[in-house]
Parts: structure tokens; C-alpha cells; sequence
């Protein structure tokens, strides 16, 4: 899915794409975020839960500080290189992507060796011993990624093993459910953390199995709908009365 100017626009409550400041699309199955390319006094970016692997569009927000990129598509760390021309950036959270890999003390190596910048990586603060350390240990990237021909060659296999290793992800997320990860995603929609009193207050009795992983679903909506606009109201209306129907279906066909 494209982002358009008029999305854009609508989301950040803005007149012109040159007033932008801040901008969320977290969880819009987003893959091309070209438009970035004219945003340019854009300063914070929520992308997480995304589809997007290509950065450099983001290349030309020169005035961005902080960038959430978690839970995408980004296959290779080459694509820092986009980032490294970001004067500004202050905050990344990069984490959940194929790039990181097994290796995740390697991968932070190297993402601060070429953003030595960053006060804050993946929501833990970026320490002087850090940066003293990614400078033997992270991999130095001066080139940007190689353009691979996905519309012929390997976009079937990739986009259905992506796709499949997403919804995995995906499901394992909301059946983990917990205060933390709540606020992780507060804190990445520009939101104040829940305080704990207030998130016992939607935990439901104890109950076994599939029950319980509904309810941990539950547990974040609720918690994030009061947050909403109408127009984040409407989306989820829409998407609820669809898979309604679906179900209602399904159990008709069943019968």
C-alpha cells in the first residue's frame, strides 16, 4: 500500500505537506513511503508494524529526530546508509526486522558505529562505552543497498515468506500481551504510558487457552480506542462490522 499525500495530510491534521512535524501510520500495511521525499521539515516518524523495506525515502527528511520502524520488512542493514545522511536523528527503533538477525549485539554494533548519533536505540538509551565499542565491533556501511529486480525474479518467494513470518509475529505479539507492550506502543503513537493500577483494572479473571489470549487482545484495544479520532473511529468500526460479518457467515455455513 502506496502513502498518499491526502493520507498524509488527514493523519497529521496538516494543510501542506511542508507543515508536517509529526506523522504516525503505525500498523497501515504501508510498503511505499516515497512521499517522504517531500516532507521536509518532518521531525518525528511512526512506521511500525508496516510492510515498508526501502528507506531512502526517508533520506530526505533532514530535519527528522526521531524515526519507529519496528515490526517491518527491512531486510539488510545497507539501509542505515539512507539514514546516515540524517544529521539530526536522535532516536531509532529498528528492532523486529529481518535485518537484526540472530546476532543482536552485532547488529547494534553496527547500527551505532554508522549512527553514532543516536541517544536512543530500540527504547534502551545508547551509552559513551557503546560507542566506543561499535567502533571495532560494527561493520562500517558506505554503500547503499543494491537494487534487486523484485517485480520478476524473487518477489513471490519473499513477499509469501515475509508475509507468513509477519503474521506469525503478529499473533505472537497479541498472545504476549503485557503492560510493557502496551506502552511500547503508547509511547510510539505519541501517547502517555498506562500507569499499572489502570491496566489491572482491565484484566479480566483468570481464564485457560484461546479465552485468554482474546482477552489479552481486548486488553489493548480498550486501552487505546479512548485515544482515537473519528477518523481512527471509523477505521475500526469499518474493519469490526467486516469481520462480523465474516464470522456470522462462516458460522452460517458451518450450520
Amino acid at each position: 500500500m502506496k502513502l498518499t499525500r491526502k493520507a498524509v495530510l488527514s493523519r497529521a491534521k496538516a494543510s501542506e505537506l511542508g507543515g508536517v512535524r509529526k506523522l504516525n501510520c503505525w500498523g497501515s500495511h504501508l510498503t511505499d513511503i516515497s512521499i517522504c521525499r517531500e516532507l521536509p521539515n518532518i521531525e518525528v516518524i511512526t512506521f511500525s508494524v508496516n510492510n515498508i523495506s526501502d528507506l531512502e525515502p526517508v533520506s530526505q527528511c533532514q530535519h527528522l529526530t526521531e524515526l519507529y520502524l519496528r515490526k517491518n520488512r527491512i531486510a539488510s542493514l545497507t539501509e542505515l546508509f539512507h539514514l546516515k545522511k540524517l544529521p539530526r536523528l536522535r532516536i531509532l527503533w529498528l528492532s523486529e526486522n529481518p535485518c537484526c538477525g540472530s546476532d543482536l549485539h552485532r547488529y547494534r554494533m553496527t547500527v551505532l558505529r554508522n549512527l553514532p548519533s543516536l541517544q536512543k536505540l530500540d527504547n534502551q538509551l545508547v551509552t559513551e562505552e557503546e560507542l566506543s565499542h561499535a567502533l571495532l565491533e560494527g561493520e562500517e556501511i558506505t554503500a547503499p543497498p543494491a537494487k534487486l529486480d523484485m517485480d520478476n525474479c524473487c518477489q513471490n518467494a519473499t513477499t509469501e515468506s515475509s508475509a507468513t513470518d509477519f503474521t506469525v509475529e503478529s499473533e505472537n505479539e497479541f498472545m504476549n500481551f503485557s503492560l510493557e507492550e502496551t506502552n511500547k506502543i503508547r509511547q510510539q503513537l505519541g501517547m502517555k504510558p498506562v500507569p499499572r493500577d489502570k491496566f489491572s483494572s482491565f484484566t479480566p479473571r483468570k481464564v485457560d487457552g484461546n479465552r485468554k489470549n482474546q482477552n489479552n487482545i481486548l486488553n489493548a484495544i480498550l486501552l487505546l480506542l479512548e485515544e482515537l479520532d473519528s477518523e481512527g473511529l471509523e477505521v475500526i468500526c469499518q474493519t469490526a462490522g467486516s469481520k462480523l460479518q465474516a464470522l456470522q457467515k462462516e458460522l452460517h455455513e458451518e450450520r
